[in-house]
């Protein structure tokens, strides 16, 4: 093992002395796959888990598999009429024949993979916004819900002239009925078996420019949000995920994260494979099997895996699971992401298990990546940025730049480079998504200290994070605003020691309602189109924060609900406390702890250290 490449922002820097075209000379994620299979063969690229069970069987596929699937699958698509502009929206647990249809519906077209767990009627509006007129499905399956979803939607789909049904052994019936009426549909491993896999059918110039994958990004039902990303994005994500990589050599890796988030398609795909690595997928469910957490730890003394990348949730599961006998010494590096993690459990965690947990930083927007972490990284930072990017904190009015922030002065992060997207396909939402007409506006607010590591302190923007999974506030407030009692409702992040943040809502009721929290709570059940954005909390008050505009003040509610959780949270404990929240410039939200019996100083802060708060006590 040498000493890691980009390591500094002086590495950094000296390495962007080499033009970007000399050094990341691919323009598109099949010349990576092409040049991985050429080097590694029939050395396993990819290993799969059905049941997550211990010693269970993996089905494997070779590098020079993954590259002869993903040419079958392009020629396949060539061959049912999808056009270069056309999307091909992938609608699938996580499988072996995942990474091969997404990949190759990026040679044919425009690959748009979507979250399975979403309400039909939301998949429905993805498919066509994102301009699909291919869908592939799990097929019928005693397991899954997804064929019936999709037989639901398809009369509102027009424009989807073919379905592929997607078999896998154990999972999905293979002798079902897969005909759909007013569409053509293909059992999609058979049909895959008749096309080439040593060339494709149908040369197709992929430029660094050309649209590759459509992935929904969040906006309110009716209004999905969709981001195009290019093969150039995501060919120079490859080739840094390479350089980064270079100095560990060929690696293992776990992935239990969904095949429909950025993070699994790119780091734990392209990426990975553009660096050698094996990649171990955790059955079609991942992180969400309770057997993949329960065997998680004989899985990586198993595999002799080096890494996995998870959220925090998964890590706090995890920390309740014993190691028992289990080598788990291959086991270097735990990539944390999607959610902040509390520093004092991340401390805890390295020290228990003997492993480097690391925090980067970046959005579907940016190809995955706007920062990532060497191994030694300040407490709190998300690391460096990537190389040959940019990264800007400032004060905007609007698109507007008012003033550029000081070393080490929290604002608005802006970013651009060649992992930045090329907007969003709504005009409306491309429009305020950009400053100056280069910097992606991400949202988020944070600093740079003066060796440049960027740290997060809070969001401009108003989603709630759930265990990594972004909900718009909209999702909530919209069907609540519609109830007959309701005059306003917010929906705000409250803390939550396991997923982060849970979704709540803050609802001021018309004179005289007799409506109660409990009934608002089941009306968001029925109204609310995406599961995880149901609330799990519901606050009553008698009027709504304002700034000195009239707008409704988000971050007065974050505060609020940060002292009632953490105030009662105490209180379960036995431990009496008054708790005030306030929102720090560099540490983001901090809760200042009053006690009644100072003694309990220690039980206190060991029972709050799984929020992502800073928590001061006073003296």
């Amino acid at each position: 093992m040498t000493r890691p490449l980009l390591d500094t922002l002086a590495d950094i820097q000296n390495f962007e002395q080499v033009p970007l075209p000399e050094r990341f000379p691919a323009t598109n994620a099949l010349q990576l796959i092409e040049q991985s299979a050429a080097s590694f063969g029939d050395e396993p690229a990819i290993d799969f888990l059905l049941t997550g069970q211990r010693d269970e069987a993996p089905h494997t596929l070779s590098f020079n598999d993954l590259l002869t699937q993903t040419r079958q699958v392009a020629n396949l698509l060539s061959s049912l009429g999808l056009q270069g502009n056309e999307a091909v929206s992938i609608i699938l647990p996580t499988l072996p024949q995942s990474h091969p249809l997404i990949l190759g519906s990026q040679v044919a077209g425009i690959a748009n993979p979507i979250n399975p767990l979403l309400d039909p009627g939301h998949i429905a509006e993805i498919i066509q916004s994102s301009g699909a007129t291919v869908v592939a499905c799990l097929a019928p399956s005693p397991h899954s819900d997804l064929w019936q979803k999709l037989q639901g939607i398809l009369q509102d789909l027009p424009q989807v002239h073919t379905v592929l049904a997607v078999h896998q052994p154990g999972l999905t019936d293979s002798q079902a009925d897969i005909s759909l009426p007013g569409v053509i549909s293909v059992d999609f491993n058979h049909a895959l078996r008749e096309q080439p896999g040593s060339h494709l059918l149908h040369t197709r110039e992929l430029r660094k420019d050309t649209i590759a994958a459509c992935f929904h990004t969040g906006g309110t039902t009716g209004k999905p949000k969709i981001a195009q990303l290019t093969h150039g994005n995501m060919a120079f994500l490859g080739q840094v995920a390479r350089s980064i990589n270079h100095h560990l050599g060929r690696q293992t890796v776990l992935c239990g994260l969904p095949l429909f988030h950025i993070f699994g398609v790119i780091i734990l795909g392209i990426g990975a494979f553009s660096a050698g690595n094996r990649i171990v997928l955790l059955t079609p469910s991942g992180f969400r099997n309770p057997e993949v957490i329960k065997n998680l730890w004989h899985h990586v003394a198993r595999f002799r895996a080096n890494s996995f990348s998870t959220v925090p949730t998964v890590l706090t599961a995890l920390s309740q699971i014993p190691v028992g006998d289990e080598d788990i010494s291959s086991l270097r590096r735990i990539n944390s992401g999607a959610a902040p993690l509390s520093p004092a459990f991340e401390k805890r965690f390295e020290e228990t298990y003997n492993v480097i947990v690391t925090n980067g930083y970046g959005m579907t927007e940016t190809t995955s990546l706007i920062s990532r972490p060497p191994d030694t990284q300040p407490v709190g930072s998300v690391g460096l940025r990537l190389p040959y990017s940019r990264v800007r904190i400032a004060h905007l009015d609007g698109t507007t730049v008012t003033r550029d922030c000081s070393t080490g002065e929290s604002g608005v992060i802006l970013v651009k480079g060649p992992q930045v997207f090329a907007g969003y396909k709504s005009a409306q939402d491309d429009a305020s998504a950009w400053v100056e007409q280069e910097w992606f506006n991400t949202g988020d607010l944070g600093y740079v200290d003066d060796d440049g590591y960027l740290y997060l302190t809070g969001r401009a923007k108003d989603l709630i994070i759930r265990s990594g999974h972004n909900i718009d506030p909209e999702l909530i407030e919209e069907p609540l605003n519609r109830h007959p009692d309701v005059i306003s409702a917010t929906a705000v992040g409250m803390p939550d020691p396991y997923a982060g943040e849970l979704p709540m809502a803050f609802v001021v009721t018309r004179p005289g309602s007799q409506v109660t929290p409990e009934e608002l709570l089941s009306y968001c059940e029925a109204h609310v189109s995406e599961r995880a954005a149901i609330p799990k909390r519901l606050e009553l008050i008698d009027a709504m924060p304002v700034t000195a505009v009239g707008k409704i003040f988000r971050p007065a509610l974050r505060q609020k609900i940060t002292a009632l959780v953490l105030t009662e949270h105490l209180q379960n404990q036995g431990i009496r406390a008054r708790v005030e929240a306030v929102i720090d410039n560099k540490k983001g939200m901090t809760a200042m702890v009053w006690l009644d019996d100072a003694s309990q100083s220690e039980a206190a802060g060991r029972s709050l250290e799984a929020y992502n708060v800073a928590i001061t006590f006073a003296r």
